[in-house]
């Protein structure tokens, strides 16, 4: 469990102030592991079965206390001694820091898969919302400027940057439909599920300034929605790629990796169904 690193504290129970949710069958969350505390008094605890079939009974102490809780485990506090105290801390792998913390967005599947490929170095997030892919990259390496033109999600960047102490990483406001200018040299430039949001004719001069901005050797990544006779792109898209149209803006480049893969947005039908989208998405590495 040494990799595991702590992003929630509550405060100190005891027997009186612990809450009835605790004492119900309840488990913790995907990806999140749990640890009691036990500072003085008794605790009887129990490991249950999704049915609520006791698995196991423990009473613990400051002599005798809890291990880690796993991921999804049901469980619940029998009772207390009138004498307790205890704390709960709630842990995740480093990667999964910032979602869980600051309740962002998990990192894009698509930087994660990238990972293997990239050595560190600076890198530039176009469109980056509240930060949850620049955050990742700066926590495993690289120096990130982070784009956006919605101050909202800018300002709880900033936010984030600042209560974690970050220096890694430059934020700036940028409304890319009025100035594409990209300076200086960036071993990662990426855009994911951004351009289908900018104007049609702001595309292909920030194409050109990516590839222009980007070291020989490093990488531009780009995902974005599709419009196809099959998927018919969302109305209000201003932009979409047609079939082949992202590759042939790379040609000469090495592609990684290219497909054109039917994916889900956020948004969701009437019956509450993630809607279907196909999407370009593409890691070129520059030659």
């Amino acid at each position: 469990m040494q990799e595991l690193i702590c992003y929630k504290e509550l405060p100190v129970w005891t027997q009186q102030s612990i809450p009835q949710g605790f004492k119900n069958q309840h488990n913790t969350k995907a990806g999140t592991w749990a640890k009691l505390t036990v500072l003085k008094g008794k605790l009887h605890f129990a490991m249950l079965e999704e049915s609520g079939k006791v698995q196991s009974e423990h009473v613990f102490t400051p002599e005798q206390q809890p291990t880690f809780i796993e991921p999804e485990a049901w469980h619940k506090i029998i009772s207390a001694s009138e004498d307790v105290e205890c704390q709960l801390r709630f842990y995740c792998r480093p990667d999964d820091y910032f979602s869980k913390k600051y309740q962002l967005n998990p990192t894009h599947s698509e930087v994660l898969a990238a990972m293997p490929y990239l050595q560190g170095g600076r890198a530039l997030d176009i469109g980056c919302g509240t930060g949850r892919n620049a955050l990742y990259l700066s926590q495993n390496g690289f120096k990130v400027d982070a784009w956006d033109v919605n101050e909202n999600s800018l300002q709880t960047l900033r936010q984030i940057v600042q209560t974690e102490q970050i220096d890694r990483l430059q934020i700036q406001r940028r409304d890319l439909n009025t100035d594409t200018r990209i300076t200086g040299q960036y071993d990662l430039i990426y855009c994911t599920v951004v351009m289908m949001f900018l104007e049609a004719k702001t595309i292909p001069p920030l194409i050109a300034q990516m590839q222009q901005a980007t070291v020989p050797g490093g990488y531009n990544l780009i995902v974005c929605a599709m419009d196809t006779d099959d998927i018919p792109v969302q109305p209000d898209f201003p932009f979409s790629f047609k079939p082949g149209q992202l590759s042939a803006y790379y040609e000469g480049w090495n592609l990684v990796k290219y497909n054109e893969d039917i994916g889900e947005l956020h948004r969701v039908d009437e019956q509450g169904h993630r809607l279907k989208q196909r999407f370009a998405t593409m890691l070129a590495q520059k030659v």
